[in-house]
């Protein structure tokens, strides 16, 4: 929990200051909502230690003198059902007590992260095994709430009210004895809209609505999709493994279980959910390398001073280890050479003078030798790198999740600059002349002045800029989640135009003559007409964009989360072909010498021939392909979740494989 300030004299909050029961300082809020605020506030009583505690203050708002007594005896009882409680996943309960209209408990105070902005700030699903863990944790105080005498259903389990410890241990916060203090027509429904079950609604809480919650959690947390953003009850339709490939079907069917919609056909208990979770224990664990974790935080304490050395191989050590076979072909593709990080890669590869540099998730930058594979050096960050590196003069420029963008000095690996942004960096850097644009979760569009890292301007758009620009004479158009695709003066920063589409852009523009093309969330690929931002044309596709266009000639090459790759004529926007994958494709397409390149959710890289849309051939590797392939020396190169990265041969034998519809 972090305190943050109370602004001003906020009415019905509390001033810093304030003394409660003449015990509790009030420091700082921690959260408001309709009912009351959380307080983080520090126990006066023990002066001669600093004791912090959380203090949960509720209103009552009911007019009825009888009901208004009915709610403190019942928020009375509830305290000190409360207070019994004694698990390691449940905050101590230290006092309670009511000054005029307010009601308040003192909690232990938790430090930590709520699971909630955790996977907002990961943007990305949580591993299998980690699921698992957090899985068996929920199911362990769901089931001594559940036990307890009289037993107690939590009724509003969700990411936002879980907190993760530093340790990893999780926390269950809120209660929700505010009800006590709600209005009869406030109080039927307890809970929240995609958590909550359908009897949840007529009002019935059995301990089978928190098996249902617990289930639509490790749902949101494995497929990083919101269930409030989608109808209610609709799991079904959605299975985890159509999102994450990367899931067992065991633990989906584990998950799925207690999302059925009937009582009766959920797990029977918080107990057999555990149980059958902990039989998961051993396949998940395999899937995942034991040394992974402690790798990846050891990188990212060294790397806390912008200065780190990289990582160069010595002479008479091995580097990480470069695989000369291919276990996963799918036909006649034989890898020329793999190359194992320590986490995911999303990153696109950069290819320059014999060097390929790529971003991984264990916060890296690496350089590979080209034909070889063989590592180079490497250069920590304290972020994950999803964007692809940009390559000027001597540097190579990257932006990372810890806020920053670097330059870093191709030749020796040694950082020269750093520039920081307020938000994690997920667009990638792009060049025009001496001067570097990339976008910022904070919001903006930044230019930066190549040589020193220095910043020379920078426009605020209003969401998360994951987009990467592109450039026309002196314009450069990149999107953002706000749904808008700007067109920006890349000497003034100031806006020419913004067209506005009906869903997140996060799809990277390309330019064809005198049009701007680009996907977006609401399905579409447009093309705008460069001056003016006026719509030429737009194709709808089954689902959302993620991929960005890739223009070669007179087509445009784009994926779909709806499974297909298509080729479209770039003037009028007609479809020219589509070629169905076995699952979402959020990677971007690359045109060589006729065929077309792209990967997909499915694990498979794909060469398809770029006139026709037939398939050529298809490479499997163990994991999802997110970012776009490059090909150079007669080889395509690309990154996996499996945490390789790849080299495989452009040109092979026709696959015998029939074209899917």
């Amino acid at each position: 929990m972090k305190t943050r300030p109370i602004p001003g004299s906020t009415p019905n909050t509390l001033e810093p200051g304030t003394l409660l029961a003449g015990r509790y300082l009030i420091e700082g809020v921690l959260g408001i909502g309709g009912m009351g605020a959380v307080y983080s506030a520090r126990d006066q009583r023990f002066r001669a230690a600093a004791r912090r505690c959380a203090v949960k203050e509720m209103f009552n708002t009911l007019l009825d003198p009888a009901a208004r007594q009915q709610a403190v005896e019942n928020f009375e009882r509830e305290a000190n059902i409360l207070a019994s409680l004694n698990h390691p996943a449940i905050p101590k309960v230290f006092d309670y007590f009511s000054e005029q209209d307010r009601h308040y408990l003192v909690l232990e105070y938790v430090e930590g992260q709520d699971l909630g902005r955790y996977i907002a700030q990961r943007a990305r699903p949580i591993s299998p095994g980690k699921a698992v863990d957090w899985g068996i944790q929920l199911c362990d105080v769901l089931e001594y709430l559940h036990n307890h005498t009289p037993p107690i259903v939590f009724r509003d389990l969700k990411p936002s009210n879980i907190m993760l410890r530093p340790d990893g241990r999780l926390v269950l916060v809120d209660f929700g004895i505010a009800k006590h203090f709600q209005s009869a027509e406030r109080a039927t429904m307890v809970g929240t809209e995609g958590y909550a079950p359908p009897e949840q609604y007529e009002g019935i809480a059995t301990p089978k609505v928190d098996i249902y919650a617990l289930g639509a959690t490790l749902h949101h947390l494995l497929t990083n999709t919101d269930p409030r953003e989608f109808r209610p009850f609709s799991f079904a339709s959605r299975p985890i493994r159509h999102y994450n490939p990367a899931v067992p079907p065991e633990l989906e069917y584990v998950i799925m279980k207690a999302l059925a919609e009937k009582p009766e056909e959920r797990w029977e208990s918080a107990t057999a959910m555990r149980q059958a979770l902990e039989e998961l224990v051993p396949s998940v664990t395999k899937r995942t390398s034991p040394a992974t974790r402690p790798i990846t935080r050891l990188i990212h304490h060294t790397a806390r001073f912008t200065s780190a050395p990289p990582t160069i191989p010595q002479p008479g050590r091995s580097a990480q280890p470069t695989v000369q076979v291919a276990p996963h072909s799918d036909n006649t593709v034989e890898p020329a050479w793999m190359f194992k990080c320590e986490e995911e890669v999303r990153s696109t590869p950069c290819i320059a003078d014999e060097c390929l540099y790529i971003g991984c998730y264990d916060n890296n930058l690496y350089c590979l030798d080209l034909q070889t594979g063989r590592l180079i050096w490497k250069y920590p960050t304290e972020g994950g790198v999803p964007g692809t590196p940009t390559v000027w003069q001597h540097l190579v420029i990257i932006g990372s999740e810890d806020y920053r963008v670097y330059g870093i000095n191709r030749s020796t690996g040694r950082v020269e600059w750093t520039f920081a942004t307020r938000g994690r960096v997920r667009s990638s850097p792009r060049v025009h002349g001496d001067y570097i644009f990339i976008g910022s979760d904070d919001g903006h569009i930044y230019a930066i002045e190549a040589h020193r890292g220095t910043g020379v301007w920078r426009y605020a758009t209003h969401a998360p800029v994951r987009s990467s620009a592109c450039f026309l004479d002196r314009l450069l158009f990149i999107g953002a989640e706000d749904g808008m695709v700007y067109a920006v003066d890349v000497s003034t920063g100031e806006v020419r135009w913004r067209a506005r589409t009906n869903g997140g852009v996060v799809s990277s523009p390309a330019v064809y003559e005198e049009s701007v093309i680009c996907g977006s969330m609401d399905w579409n690929v447009y093309a705008f007409e460069a001056g003016s931002g006026w719509v030429l044309w737009r194709f709808r596709t089954n689902d959302r964009i993620v991929s960005s266009p890739c223009v070669h000639e007179r087509y445009v090459y784009i994926g779909s989360v709806d499974g297909h790759i298509y080729c479209l004529d770039a003037e009028h926007g007609k479809l020219v072909w589509k070629y169905k994958t076995e699952h979402q494709v959020t990677s971007s397409p690359w045109v060589e010498n006729g065929h077309v390149y792209c990967g997909g959710v499915d694990g498979y890289m794909y060469c398809l021939d770029a006139k026709k849309g037939e398939l050529v051939w298809r490479y499997r590797t163990e994991g999802p392909i997110p970012g776009s392939p490059r090909t150079a020396n007669g080889l395509v190169y690309f990154g996996s979740l499996d945490h390789y990265v790849y080299a495989l041969p452009a040109q092979v034998e026709k696959s015998p494989f029939r074209r899917y519809p």
